[in-house]
């Protein structure tokens, strides 16, 4: 079983030390935003002023989302550690954010028709740092931003402590995270949707420069349902032993197509796949048997 306390340990602290540099270099630069130097953008570092430092709210909501990212960016790399290229820990943090960089760039780009040219996009908040898509220079800046995230988490990984773990199948983890993941995203959009339309008793209507957007969350309320429900089938079906490999295809792809839940579907079809191979071990004691 994968290590989630781990992972999730060293994400948050992670984030922790992210918010803590955001600190250093707003207390450098505080007062106008716009005198912060053009390649600190994009970063992932949040920046922000003394009179920030000092609202109780302000340090709240900016504590939240470092913790949130950094749980988030744990139990993912708990879950696929061990799928991860590489032997150092600090490489597999990298490989980790440069594949969640990947589906936060093909996330931003498919919930945003026309992308660049219709302006400021940002996606992969919570993914493995703040990955801003809005020109060259700042991707750029997120990217290497969101490469360091992971070092550091994996760095970290190292220096907790591990826990002895139950053998359990492959792919079973990753369905699991893919599975709370869609059900957190799905619940969130469903959430107003639903409520507009019991309250109301009308259908929520799609905004004329927000059309794309509009349907995406329409089509996650009727399609990310029956994905996240495959997705919690496969991974049952993986504690008992089976693969899972056509139930999280199945809910990873259907996930995927709304595009907002594309990071869930991604972990679905991929834990799917791996729980369909065997273990070198049972490989070979087969064909020892035979």
């Amino acid at each position: 079983m994968a290590d989630f306390g781990r992972g999730i340990k060293a994400g948050v602290v992670t984030g922790l030390v992210y918010m803590a540099i955001g600190g250093i270099l707003g207390a450098i630069y505080h007062g106008n935003p716009w005198s912060v130097p053009h390649f600190m953008w994009g970063t992932g570092l949040t920046l922000f002023t003394w009179r920030s430092l000092t609202d109780p709210s302000s340090v709240a909501s900016l504590l939240s989302q470092n913790v949130v990212r950094g749980i988030i960016f744990g139990a993912i790399f708990a879950a696929l550690f061990s799928f991860l290229p590489g032997t150092a820990s600090v490489k597999k943090g990298v490989v980790l954010s440069a594949f969640l960089c990947i589906v936060a760039l093909v996330g931003a780009i498919y919930t945003t028709p026309g992308w660049p040219a219709d302006g400021w996009i940002t996606g992969g908040a919570y993914y493995s740092g703040m990955l801003n898509l809005s020109s060259l220079s700042l991707a750029l800046a997120g990217i290497i931003s969101a490469l360091i995230f992971g070092a550091l988490t994996g760095f970290l990984w190292d220096r907790f402590r591990g826990k002895e773990l139950t053998e359990e199948k492959k792919g079973s983890a990753v369905l699991l995270i893919s599975f709370i993941f869609g059900v957190l995203i799905w619940v969130y959009f469903a959430t107003g949707f639903i409520l507009v339309v019991v309250i109301g008793k009308e259908i929520p209507a799609i905004e004329p420069g927000f059309w794309w957007f509009d349907l995406l969350t329409r089509v996650v309320v009727f399609l990310g349902l029956p994905g996240w429900v495959l997705a919690r089938a496969a991974w049952k079906k993986t504690k008992v032993d089976k693969s899972g490999f056509k139930w999280g295809v199945a809910g990873g792809v259907m996930m995927a197509l709304t595009g907002i839940m594309l990071l869930p579907g991604a972990l679905a079809v991929t834990g799917g796949v791996l729980s369909r191979r065997k273990a070198a071990a049972e490989s070979s004691t087969a064909e020892i048997e035979q």
